[in-house]
């Protein structure tokens, strides 16, 4: 299977990462900030925020190794060989 680099596909997997990574980080947001019905910081609650924000978190890690992998990865066709008529 061949991959061709293109602006496109680079642009495509970094905006993805962002999206994953920017909405963990307002799921752990809501879980810091969430509060019980009388408008008081509940620290027991909202756990579910914490396992969207772990969950999203480790995917965004996971989609950035394999982006960087495939991505950045040596081109076997960009070889220049170079050689002598002796």
């Amino acid at each position: 299977m061949s991959h061709k680099k293109s602006r496109t596909n680079i642009l495509a997997g970094v905006v993805s990462v962002l999206a994953l990574a920017g909405i963990g980080i307002w799921q752990f947001y809501q879980f810091v900030a969430f509060k019980n019905a009388s408008g008081v910081v509940d620290l027991q609650g909202g756990t579910h925020h914490l396992w969207w924000a772990i969950g999203l978190g480790l995917t965004a890690f996971i989609v950035a190794f394999l982006f960087f992998s495939v991505f950045l990865r040596y081109e076997r066709s960009d070889e220049i060989h170079i050689t002598s008529v002796s």
